[in-house]
C-alpha cells in the first residue's frame, strides 16, 4: 500500500478508526491531526512528535515499497514472494497465515494477499528498530505480537535473502546493488538495501529520506518523480518543525513585535557576527547619491512616549504630546551635535496589541512600537499638527526628524486587515489542529473580529495565525502573524502578502507618504523584504526547510515566484522615494549578511551595523578589523554607508554593554569618527541603564544623568559629532595595521585616517585593557576603481595618507583633540619610518589638525623637535621661541650643574670652583649678548659677578638656608647682566631680558638641581623676577625719611606689587 499501515487501537483510541481505510498517501493536514491527538497526555518537557515525522515516515514506507518492487522485477527470487514461501516452509503454513491474519487485524487497511501483508509486516518491523522513528512508536508498535512466531518469520526471512546477494547495476555502476561489505560480512541482500537509510542516518528522519532522495533515483526510476514532490514538502515540514523543536526545547526568544534577530542559518547565529560577504555574482552596483547633507547626520533615537515622560519629570510640568516638547530639549541635542531625531512610536497603534499587552498583565503598557492600526501621527501625541509644530522648531536648529516604518506587517486590527484582509497571508483553515480560538475578541470595529490563537494565553505555544472573521458573511480568514523566522511570531502583527503585486504598491504609496512628511525614514526589520527571503521564509521552494512553519506546504518552484515577483521590492521603493520625494534619507535594518547587499544593489543610503557594536563589546578587534578590510576590499563606498551604534532598541543599553569607563568613550570616539551615520540610544549620553520596552508608556527607573559621563562627553566626543564631515566619508579613509617590535600586527590596536578636502585626522585607539607599542605606516588595501571600471587592490602609506611632503626641511604639527596638546614630527621619519605609538587599556586619540611647516637655516623646528621627543605642549607657537632661546637656557642651566655649585653655596668654594662659575657665567652672558644684539664686556662682568659672589657668600650667617643662598646666588649673576648694554638702565635691562630670554623655567629647573624642590625652586625664580623688578634703595637718590617715602611710591606704583 502508499501510506504505512497504523495500529488499529492507537487509531480507535485517538478516534481516528477512519484513517485505517484510507489506501492513499498521507498528506499534511491528516499527519498534523495524527500527532495532535497521539501528544496529548503526554508530559509537558517530552518530547512531542511532529507532522513531519509521521509524513517521512510514510514516504519511507512508501519507497522501500517501489524499492521491493524494482529488485523483484530485477532478481525474482529475492523478492517477497519466494520469501513468503521459505517462511510457511519453515515454520508452517496455518502459523504463518495465523501471523498475517493477526497482522492484518491490528494494521487494519493492510492489503488482503499474504505477499503484501508479509511485506508491511517486515517494513513495520523495521520501523520498530528504527531509532529515529521513537516519537511514534504508539502508531506502529509491534510489540504485541506473539514473539515466537514473528521472530522465527524474520529469521527466515533473513537466511532466505541473504543466499540471494543483489548483482552489480551496470547503469548506476556504483548504486546500492553493488556487491560490497554489508554489516555482518556477506554481500548485500534486499534487507541491507532496505536498512541503508537508517544507517546513513539513524537518528533523523530527514536524514533517511534525504538519503533516498539522494542514492535511490536509480532504484525507484519514474517511481521517484512520483514521489519527488511530496518528499521535498516533507523535508520542507521536517525542517520547519525542527527549527520550532529547537526554540521551544533548545532556546529561541520571544515574540511580540520586535527582539534580537538572529540570522536565518541552521544554528541561529546571532547577528552581529561578521555581516560583510561579497556580492553574489551579477549584483550591480547602484549605490544612491546623498544629498549634501546626509552625510553630516548624528541620529539621536528616542523612545518617543517614555521621553515625554521623563522631560515631564525633569521640567515639573505635563509633556505628553510633541508639540510640548521644550525648546531646551532641542537646543540641547543641538549642543551633543545632534543632526537626526529618531522618534520610536509615532504612529496610531494597533489598540488589540495593547489590549494584549494588559491582558497579560501589564497594566501601564501601550501598544508595540511596530504593531499598526495606520501610518497617521498617534491621537494621544497630538496628532498631524503637534507633529508639524515640532518639525518645524527642530529644524530652525538643524534638526530633522526621522520617522519608523515597518512594511512587511500591520497591527492584528489595522485599517487594513479590517479592510483589506485579502492583503494578508492567510489559510481558509488552521495550520495546524491543535489550534483553538476560543478567546477574547480583540477587535474594537464591528465589521470584523479578531481572536489570538488560545495557547498564547498561557505561554504554551505560539501559534503562526490568527483567526480574522468577516461579522456580516462569517468567513473566517487564518492570518498569518509577522515573523522572521528567527523566533516566535509576532502575535500582534499581520503578515502582508508581497507576491501580491497590489500589496506592494499600496505599501509603496504608505512610504511615499511618509516620506513626504519624514526626511528619515528608517525601515525595521528590512531583510525580510529582500525577495530571496521572501521566498525563503513565506513561499519556499519544494524541499526547502526554513520556511515560516506551515509554509513549507504551500511552497512554489522558483520560476513561479519569480514570475510573481520580478523585482526586489526595496530598490522599487528606492526609485520611487529618488523620483517622486527627493532629499529623503532610507535607512535599512538589515542583517543576514545582506548589508552591502542593501546598499550596493538595493540603494539605500545607509544600512545598520551590528557588528560594530557586538565585536567591540566582545573586545573581538580581529573580527571587526577584518569586517573593514573586506568592505574596503569589495567597496571602500558601503563603509560610509554604515550605522554604527553601541545600542539599539532591541539589544541592552550601552552602559549595560561598555560601562562608563574608558572603554565607552573609546569605543564612542570610533564611533563619532568612523565614515557612516552615528546613532546614539536613547539615555546613551546620560548614562541610564534601563533598556525601554517597545510598550513602554513610562520609564520604570528614575534615573538621573551622569554628570561625571556628560562631562566626558563635552570634553572628549561633543567636539568630534560637530566636526561629522571630517569624518564621514570613505574616499580618503584609511585602515593601518599597528605593527609591533617584534613584527606581529596589534588586531586590537584601531588606526585609520580621513579627511574632508584639505583637513585629516588619524584616529588611535587601543580596545583591550593593558597597554601597547608599535608604529603604524602602511595602510591596509582597498579596492580602487579604474577609468574601465574595474577595480585593483592598492594600499597608501601613513604620510601619504597625510597629504605630506617629502621636504626633508618639513615638519608637520598637529594637535590631539582629547588633550588640546600640539604635537610636532618630521615629514621625512613619517615617510620613511612611520609613527610610534604608545597606547594604555583602552586609551584612545583623535590627532587632528595637521598643517605643514618648513624648517630654515636656524633649523629651529628640527631643534624643538628634537627636544619634545614625542611630548605634547600646549602651544608649538609659544615653544617655538623657547627653542630659538635654547643657547641662552643652555649655558644658565649648566652655572647650577657640577660639583663648583655645592661648594660655593656652602661657603668653601676654592679658586677652581670660582674659576668654574666665572667660566660659566661668562659664557652665559656672551649668549645675552648674542641674543639680545649687545656687545658688552662679558668678560669683565663675569670676573665682577665672581668677586661679589664669593664676598656675599662668605658674609651670610653659617645657618642660612641652602635655598635662599639658591636664591641669592641666582639674583646675584642675573641682576648685573643688564649693564651689557651701554647706558642703559640697568635694572631695568635686566628685569626685561629675564622675561624677554624666558629665563624663569631654566632658572627653576636650575635650582632644582641645586636641591631645590618644585615648589620651591618657582617660589625662587618668582623671586627673584621680582626682586629684579623693584627699585633698590641704592638706585634711590635723597637721604633718611624722604628716600625711603620715594622707595615706597616707586614701589606702589609697580604694577607687580
Amino acid at each position: 500500500m502508499k501510506r504505512i499501515p497504523l495500529l488499529g487501537s492507537t487509531l480507535a483510541r485517538l478516534g481516528l478508526e477512519p484513517l485505517a481505510r484510507e489506501p492513499e498517501g498521507m498528506d499534511p493536514g491528516v499527519a498534523r491531526r495524527v500527532v495532535a491527538r497521539l501528544n496529548v497526555g503526554r508530559a509537558a518537557g517530552d518530547r512531542q512528535a511532529v507532522s513531519g515525522e509521521l509524513l517521512a515516515l510514510s514516504l519511507l514506507h512508501e519507497a522501500a515499497h517501489r524499492a521491493i518492487v524494482e529488485v523483484a522485477r530485477r532478481v525474482p527470487e529475492a523478492g517477497v514472494g519466494p520469501a513468503l514461501e521459505a517462511v510457511r516452509d519453515q515454520i508452517g503454513r496455518d502459523p504463518t497465515e495465523e501471523l498475517l491474519s493477526e497482522f492484518a487485524t491490528r494494521f487494519p487497511g493492510v492489503e488482503p494477499t499474504d505477499e503484501h501483508r508479509l511485506e508491511d509486516l517486515i517494513l513495520i518491523q523495521m520501523a520498530n528498530e528504527n531509532p529515529a522513528a521513537a516519537p511514534l512508536r504508539g502508531l506502529i508498535d509491534a510489540s504485541g505480537f506473539a514473539a515466537t512466531e514473528l521472530a522465527a518469520a524474520m529469521r527466515t526471512v533473513e537466511h532466505h535473502l541473504a543466499a540471494l546477494p543483489l548483482p552489480d547495476d551496470s547503469r548506476s555502476g556504483t548504486g546500492p546493488l553493488a556487491p560490497e561489505q554489508a554489516g555482518g560480512g556477506g554481500s548485500r541482500t534486499l534487507l541491507d538495501l532496505l536498512r541503508e537509510p537508517g544507517r546513513h542516518s539513524p537518528h533523523s528522519l530527514t536524514g533517511q529520506l534525504r538519503f533516498i532522495q539522494a542514492e535511490w533515483g536509480w532504484l525507484l526510476g519514474g517511481g521517484l518523480d512520483d514521489l519527488a514532490a511530496r518528499v521535498d514538502q516533507t523535508l520542507g515540514i521536517l525542517g520547519e518543525e525542527e527549527r520550532g523543536l529547537h526554540r521551544r526545547f533548545g532556546g529561541g526568544g520571544g515574540g511580540g513585535g520586535g527582539g534580537p534577530r538572529r540570522d536565518p542559518g541552521p544554528a541561529g547565529r546571532p547577528v552581529g557576527r561578521p555581516v560583510l560577504s561579497p556580492a553574489v555574482d551579477g549584483e550591480p552596483e547602484a549605490f544612491s547619491t546623498d544629498s549634501a547633507w546626509m552625510p553630516r547626520v548624528v541620529l539621536m533615537a528616542k523612545a518617543t512616549y517614555v521621553w515625554l515622560d521623563q522631560l515631564s519629570r525633569r521640567y515639573a510640568r505635563e509633556i505628553r504630546t510633541l508639540d510640548a516638547i521644550p525648546d531646551e530639549a532641542l537646543d540641547e541635542l543641538v549642543s551633543w551635535g545632534v543632526t537626526g531625531l529618531w522618534l520610536i512610536g509615532l504612529w496610531q497603534r494597533s489598540i488589540a496589541s495593547e489590549r494584549i499587552k494588559r491582558l497579560r498583565g501589564n497594566a501601564d503598557a501601550v501598544a508595540s512600537a511596530y504593531s499598526l492600526d495606520d501610518y497617521r501621527i498617534a491621537d494621544d501625541l497630538g496628532g498631524e499638527a503637534a507633529y508639524a509644530n515640532l518639525r518645524d522648531r527642530a529644524w530652525q536648529r538643524g534638526i530633522r526628524l526621522a520617522s519608523d516604518m515597518v512594511p512587511n506587517h500591520m497591527g492584528i486590527d489595522s485599517r487594513w486587515v479590517i479592510e483589506h484582509p485579502e492583503w494578508f497571508l492567510s489559510l481558509p483553515e488552521p495550520p495546524y489542529p491543535a489550534y483553538t480560538f476560543d478567546g477574547p475578541d480583540l477587535s474594537g470595529d464591528p465589521r470584523a473580529g479578531i481572536v489570538l490563537e488560545d495557547h498564547y494565553w498561557d505561554d504554551s505555544d505560539a501559534a503562526v495565525v490568527f483567526k480574522r472573521v468577516d461579522r456580516a458573511s462569517g468567513e473566517a480568514r487564518y492570518v498569518y502573524h509577522g515573523n522572521d523566522g528567527t523566533s516566535f511570531p509576532w502575535n500582534d502583527t499581520a503578515q502582508l502578502d508581497f507576491l501580491d503585486p497590489v500589496v506592494r504598491e499600496q505599501v509603496i504609496e504608505a512610504i511615499l507618504d511618509v516620506a513626504r512628511r519624514f526626511p528619515i525614514i528608517r525601515f525595521d526589520a528590512a531583510m525580510v523584504l529582500a525577495r530571496r527571503h521572501v521566498q525563503r521564509l513565506w513561499w519556499p521552494q519544494p524541499g526547502a526547510g526554513d520556511a515560516i512553519p506551515s509554509r513549507a506546504e504551500h511552497a512554489i518552484p522558483k520560476a513561479e515566484f519569480d514570475a510573481r515577483m520580478p523585482a526586489e521590492f526595496w530598490r522599487e521603493v528606492v526609485d520611487r522615494v529618488a523620483v517622486e520625494v527627493p532629499e529623503t534619507l532610507l535607512l535599512a535594518e538589515a542583517f543576514w549578511m545582506l548589508e552591502g547587499y542593501f546598499v550596493r544593489t538595493l540603494g539605500m543610503h545607509r544600512v545598520y551595523n551590528s557588528a560594530f557594536m557586538h565585536m567591540l563589546r566582545d573586545e573581538d578587534g580581529a573580527g571587526f578589523r577584518a569586517v573593514i578590510k573586506e568592505t574596503l576590499e569589495l567597496d571602500p563606498e558601503i563603509l560610509k554607508r554604515y550605522v554604527n551604534f553601541m545600542s539599539n532598541p532591541d539589544e541592552e543599553t550601552a552602559v549595560e554593554q561598555f560601562g562608563k569607563g574608558d572603554k565607552y568613550v573609546g569605543v564612542a570616539m570610533v564611533m563619532a569618527t568612523l565614515p557612516g551615520l552615528p546613532m546614539l540610544g536613547h539615555g546613551q549620553v546620560e548614562g541610564f541603564a534601563e533598556k525601554y520596552g517597545m510598550e513602554y508608556r513610562r520609564a520604570v527607573l528614575d534615573e538621573r544623568p551622569d554628570p561625571w559621563l556628560l562631562k566626558r562627553h563635552q570634553r572628549e566626543l561633543f567636539p568630534l559629532l560637530h566636526r561629522r564631515a571630517w569624518f564621514a566619508e570613505a574616499g580618503d579613509f584609511l585602515l593601518y595595521d599597528l605593527v609591533k617590535d617584534d613584527g606581529t600586527v596589534d588586531e586590537d590596536v584601531f588606526a585609520y585616517s580621513n579627511g574632508a578636502g584639505p583637513t585629516r585626522s588619524l584616529v588611535l585607539y587601543h580596545g583591550r585593557s593593558g597597554s601597547t607599542t608599535g608604529t603604524i605606516r602602511q595602510s591596509a588595501a582597498f579596492a580602487r576603481k579604474t577609468t574601465s571600471g574595474a577595480r585593483r587592490l592598492v594600499r597608501r602609506s601613513l604620510a601619504d595618507g597625510l597629504g605630506l611632503s617629502k621636504d626633508p626641511a618639513a615638519f608637520v604639527r598637529y594637535r590631539d583633540a582629547r588633550t588640546g596638546l600640539e604635537h610636532l614630527c618630521s615629514c621625512r621619519d613619517l615617510w620613511e619610518r612611520g609613527l610610534p605609538v604608545a597606547l594604555g587599556a583602552y586609551e584612545g586619540h583623535v590627532l587632528w589638525e595637521f598643517d605643514e611647516v618648513r624648517d630654515g637655516s636656524a633649523g629651529q623646528w628640527r631643534r624643538l623637535e628634537a627636544r619634545l621627543a614625542g611630548r605634547g605642549v600646549a602651544s608649538l607657537d609659544e615653544a617655538l621661541p623657547e627653542t630659538r632661546l635654547e643657547p641662552v637656557h643652555a649655558p644658565l642651566l649648566a652655572i647650577f650643574d657640577g660639583s663648583h655649585l655645592g661648594a660655593i653655596l656652602d661657603g668653601r668654594a676654592t679658586t677652581a670652583d670660582l674659576d668654574v662659575l666665572e667660566e660659566r657665567v661668562a659664557t652665559f652672558l656672551a649668549a645675552v649678548g648674542d641674543a639680545t644684539g649687545v656687545q658688552g664686556e662679558t668678560g669683565s662682568l663675569a670676573g665682577a659677578i665672581r668677586q661679589r659672589t664669593a664676598a656675599t657668600i662668605a658674609a651670610l650667617e653659617p645657618k642660612a638656608d641652602r635655598a635662599d643662598r639658591a636664591a641669592l646666588l641666582a639674583w646675584l649673576i642675573l641682576s648685573p647682566m643688564g649693564s651689557l648694554a651701554p647706558a642703559a638702565d640697568v635694572d631695568a635691562t635686566s628685569a626685561a631680558w629675564f622675561d624677554e630670554l624666558g629665563l624663569a623655567p631654566t632658572l627653576a629647573a636650575g635650582l632644582r638641581r641645586a636641591g631645590l624642590d618644585d615648589a620651591a625652586t618657582w617660589a625662587a625664580a618668582d623671586t627673584i623676577r621680582v626682586l629684579l623688578i623693584l627699585p633698590r634703595p641704592s638706585r634711590i637718590a635723597g637721604r633718611g625719611r624722604a628716600r625711603d617715602v620715594s622707595l615706597l611710591k616707586r614701589w606702589l606704583g609697580l604694577d607687580i606689587v
